[in-house]
């Protein structure tokens, strides 16, 4: 198979991550740095390893659940030592890594796997897998606004593709809503009603795909069900 396809199924980055890798020849395989992209390996019988560390694909598969807190990372490393999504999943933390983007601010839903190829296509915009927020908002949000969101508004990062509005409730000078988007651009709802002037004071990730936070605890994690595995599986053609 494809280098970066093996890298992938090991756990180790997305195929495009792990493109980049090899292109910083930080990937050798039988103790030969590598830095063609379509290099092919034999994961019976060759020898893969990223910054002279051995890799191997994993046999069975671990997908976490995480309620992730607000102020934690979501990255595998942080020079500055800040807290990180690892810390909060004990002994798997050397072998999963998170898939996706949930900023430092936000709080919520966040999946962790050692499976590569389905955290590459759950973050792949071709997939469009939807992903729900409950977000507290500054100021009464006006029916208007909630049409301009759902038909996309445009942002220095481009224009937004059409979303799915639920208002919770308008009390005093809040809006509480939950927003129902398929992108995954970096801090999205956020510049969304950043955009139609409102700040947002909280936002909570409640649903990725076929998956609910429910009434997990935040700071604590679980395992996927079979079903829930394979229902994701599913929706990104696995």
């Amino acid at each position: 198979m494809r280098l970066n396809k093996f890298l992938a199924k090991a756990g180790v980055a997305s195929r495009r991550n792990a493109d980049i890798m090899i292109e910083a020849r930080r990937v050798s395989i039988n103790g030969k740095t590598v830095t063609e992209l379509g290099t092919q390996v034999d994961e019976a019988r060759d020898r893969v390893a990223v910054d002279g560390k051995p890799v191997k694909i994993v046999k069975e598969s671990i997908y976490i659940l995480l309620h992730k807190p607000v102020s934690y990372l979501v990255t595998c490393v942080d020079n500055f030592g800040r807290p990180t999504v690892l810390d909060l999943v004990g002994e798997h933390r050397h072998v999963v890594r998170p898939v996706g983007r949930l900023d430092y601010n936000s709080s919520g839903l966040l999946l962790l796997t050692n499976d590569g190829e389905l955290a590459f296509r759950l973050t792949h915009p071709r997939y469009e897998i939807e992903k729900t927020y409950q977000v507290k908002c500054q100021g009464a949000i006006s029916d208007e606004t909630i049409t301009r969101l759902e038909n996309g508004i445009d942002l220095d990062i481009g224009r937004t593709a059409p979303a799915k509005i639920e208002i919770l409730n308008r009390a005093g000078n809040f809006t509480r809503l939950n927003i129902t988007i398929h992108e995954g651009r970096k801090r999205q709802v956020r510049l969304m009603l950043q955009a139609v002037g409102h700040k947002v004071i909280t936002l909570k990730r409640t649903r990725l795909g076929n998956l609910e936070l429910g009434d997990l605890r935040e700071g604590r994690y679980r395992h996927l069900t079979a079903v829930e595995a394979r229902g994701l599986k599913r929706s990104v053609g696995l």
